[in-house]
């Protein structure tokens, strides 16, 4: 089956157009990209919708060995969430776990400061906040992303990605006030593979995109 995306930009643009039209021009909607890939393609959903731009940043928590295999998440505001499955059936310890989570920490506080450069984040209190992410293979790092932003007091959270998972949808449909996805492969493989174009998003382009929206 061929790509659905040139881009990030074009899966941003087909998300827009997936998105319901009471979310347009709303002043009590926020659109928040997930650093890095999730930044351009809610660039997109951003202006579709006339709403104010941010980032919301996640880490994932890989298996020590294994990185890309996800044993769960944190977000800002000591948000974690674990896969207790995946940490007992890989043998991972509480002490191996909280390593893991210590590194990462790190890595979300050096993000946050290189992209909001003195900036303050926006208010999510009372606001439909719209978590926009590439895509969703696990869920795990939105799901820490649902959290902070219930966290954040945001009065409802809609999940928005161009191309997921079925497990994930139906993960995410459970912890969301909203699920927004208009392609859910029956063999989902991975992310980038419903890409034509698919390089990894630098810290440069994260931060000129906020810096246009700001």
């Amino acid at each position: 089956m061929p790509p659905y995306f040139k881009d990030r930009e074009d899966a941003g643009r087909q998300l827009a157009e997936a998105m319901p039209r009471h979310y347009r021009g709303r002043d009590d909607v926020i659109v928040l990209g997930l650093p890095r890939g999730g930044v351009p393609v809610a660039e997109q959903v951003a202006k579709a919708l006339n709403a104010p731009l941010d980032v919301l940043v996640v880490r994932k928590l890989g298996v020590p060995g294994q990185k890309e295999f996800a044993m769960g998440a944190i977000a800002p505001g000591g948000v974690t969430i674990l896969d207790e499955y995946v940490v007992r059936e890989m043998g991972v310890s509480r002490e191996a776990v909280d390593a893991v989570r210590e590194a990462e920490q790190k890595e979300l506080d050096r993000r946050l400061r290189r992209y909001r450069a003195g900036r303050p984040a926006l208010a999510l209190a009372g606001k439909t906040a719209i978590l926009v992410d590439d895509g969703l293979a696990t869920g795990s790092t939105m799901q820490a992303a649902v959290a902070a932003a219930r966290k954040s007091d945001a009065a409802a959270v809609v999940v928005a990605v161009p191309v997921s998972s079925s497990e994930a949808c139906a993960l995410l449909a459970a912890q969301a006030d909203a699920v927004v996805c208009p392609f859910t492969p029956p063999r989902f493989l991975a992310v980038g593979k419903w890409y034509a174009s698919f390089p990894q998003t630098s810290d440069e382009e994260v931060c000129d995109i906020l810096l246009r929206r700001s």
